[in-house]
């Protein structure tokens, strides 16, 4: 058999398409108009009813149903290029006489209260009853007047209008001197992994007390009251420890870190508040700190919930007849984060034992923090110095020196000096269930010791990310006990009494699981950043988390920043905005 090519119409003339002067006589296509067209418009389907725009749309039925919200057509109305002009490719409607309906069978009416029982459901639209539920509309279930999908489109939740959708701003004032250096997605981030080995202890300091086992028996209908404790806790940041700074001049490690920054870093892809980290790189040593006043000295409530809870609007300084702002809400997310911080110090100092038998266990040397001077009492607190190897390969010398924390022993499961009981205290806490911002979260006095499991489901979606810096941190320090709290107001519309409604106690490795925390995953964070810090020449740094993306940026500052020569830049903002505060 022979293969015969099919005769080509070549243009001598140049240009695209045939020649106008080669084309037969009997051509089908001749003196047909050239089709206009934009590279921008999108390609829609073939047959879209609903789409008929400009001069093509001429019957009523479907001008009526496009007019009321049941296309899915252009959501601007904007026509598509060249529909105005007369065009031999345009779609003409027929005779709508033509059409028959073929299917007129209803359905059959659904029993139980449906979604589409009310104002909508059987005008210009499927209701609740139809095979596919339409989109949009004012229900989100049920197209309201319109039925099927809006000029919005998209599912859509309950009075989303109302939400209040205000731009965060960012932990700290980005100056416009400020070099950028260095900017990682958090979809990068989670595809990181790094296994590293268990970690060689250095050190420990400071006192524990044992673990009140009382707590674990309270319910909903024994619940305790939250008594304020007056007790001291140091949150000392990495640069001034004195411990780390020892360790450091005898070349000790590469990094340096507590566990309170560390778990923000190794749990950075589930952050949703802004934050940063301000690094020092010192010849072949790197330091991460915190600064004074900053996120990591308080707690964040419901930071995952799909409606957070937010600050009211601040007024506009353009603006003078803007009304001042009213006092900020019991219920605003700064003062729900100052009440969270809070419980957690007067849960953790309460719920230990500090009157002998059992008796306090001290650690190798005393609390390296106390001063001879003081006389206020100590909480309970132990501080284990850990070095963790952060090489990929035997030649590496790359490890990391971190400050771990640990609340309390548990009496009667070991030498806590060897380790053995070691247990971290926090609590989860609930304001007021019908507020906004508390993510849909059930009553705990109705449902936490009968349905325990839907309140931890509920917490561990709102507070995803507090959660998984409490494991990681509890990982960290190499404690066996987790202690949750759960601490509910005694009035919802006061937010300084509080009670204890119940104990839950966790395996810090078992929890991470549930959580879906990957070590691993945090481990190849923390060394990505490590890596891109030594790149970088001596001097100083900022990590900052972007307030409304997903996105961390890595900045040179200079060495003034965040300290006592640069208060101006520090405490205040460009637009005069105390920032500390």
């Amino acid at each position: 058999m022979s293969f015969t090519l099919p005769p080509i119409n070549d243009n001598p003339d140049g240009g695209w398409g045939p020649s106008t002067s080669n084309l037969p006589q009997n051509f089908k296509f001749k003196d047909i108009p050239y089709a206009p067209y934009s590279k921008s418009d999108k390609l829609g389907r073939f047959a879209d009813w609903n789409d008929l725009s400009g001069d093509n749309r001429q019957g009523q039925g479907h001008s009526s149903q496009n007019a009321r919200g049941g296309g899915r057509g252009r959501r601007d109305n904007a026509q598509a290029f060249g529909s105005g002009a007369p065009s031999a490719f345009a779609f003409q409607v027929e005779d709508e006489s033509t059409f028959s309906l073929v299917d007129n069978k209803t359905s059959a009416p659904r029993r139980g209260g449906g979604f589409a029982r009310g104002r909508g459901a059987g005008r210009g639209g499927a209701g609740y009853g139809a095979r596919a539920p339409a989109r949009g509309g004012r229900g989100g279930f049920t197209g309201g007047r319109g039925g099927g999908g809006g000029q919005r489109g998209g599912r859509r939740g309950w009075r989303d209008w109302e939400k209040n959708n205000r731009t965060r701003e960012s932990s700290v004032a980005i100056d416009p001197s400020w070099q950028m250096l260095e900017e990682i997605e958090f979809h990068r981030l989670s595809k990181l992994r790094l296994e590293v080995d268990d970690p060689e202890d250095l050190e420990s300091y400071g006192r524990l007390f044992a673990y009140n086992k009382t707590f674990d028996r309270i319910t909903t209908k024994t619940e305790r009251p939250l008594q304020p404790v007056d007790r001291i806790k140091y949150n000392t940041t990495t640069s001034d420890d004195p411990v780390i700074q020892q360790l450091a001049s005898k070349n000790t490690a590469t990094v340096y870190a507590t566990d309170v920054i560390l778990s923000v870093l190794m749990c950075a892809p589930r952050s949703v508040i802004p934050w940063d980290i301000v690094i020092v790189r010192e010849g072949d040593k790197v330091f991460l700190d915190k600064r004074d006043g900053g996120p990591f000295d308080t707690v964040t409530v419901n930071e995952n919930a799909s409606d957070p809870p937010q600050d009211p609007t601040p007024p506009n300084p353009n603006n003078p007849t803007e009304k001042a702002p009213e006092a900020p809400s019991i219920n605003s997310a700064t003062s729900l984060s100052l009440e969270a911080t809070y419980i957690n110090q007067n849960f953790s100092f309460q719920s230990v034992t500090e009157t002998p038998p059992p008796p306090p266990v001290d650690f190798q040397k005393p609390n390296p923090f106390y001063g001879p001077d003081e006389t206020e009492p100590l909480a309970s607190c132990g501080y284990r110095y850990r070095l963790y190897d952060l090489g990929i390969t035997e030649d590496e010398d790359i490890k990391l020196c971190v400050r771990t924390e640990v609340d309390a022993y548990l009496p009667g499961t070991g030498n806590p000096l060897e380790g053995h009981g070691l247990t971290t205290i926090r609590a989860l806490n609930e304001f007021d269930p019908r507020a906004p911002g508390a993510g849909g979260a059930p009553d705990w006095r109705l449902k936490l010791d009968s349905q325990r499991g839907a309140v931890v489901a509920t917490e561990m979606k709102n507070n995803s990310c507090k959660l998984a810096k409490w494991t990681v941190q509890s990982v960290l320090a190499g404690a066996e006990q987790m202690k949750i709290g759960y601490v509910s107001r005694a009035n919802p519309r006061d937010n300084t009494r509080h009670v204890i409604l119940s104990t839950a106690s966790m395996r810090p490795t078992d929890f991470a699981a549930q959580l879906n925390v990957s070590l691993a995953n945090g481990w190849g964070i923390v060394r990505t950043v490590t890596d891109m810090c030594m790149k970088m020449p001596e001097g100083k740094y900022v990590l900052v988390k972007d307030p409304n993306k997903p996105v961390i940026r890595l900045y040179a500052v200079p060495l003034t920043a965040f300290t006592g020569e640069d208060e101006e830049e520090e405490g205040v903002g460009s637009d005069g905005e105390d920032l500390e505060a």
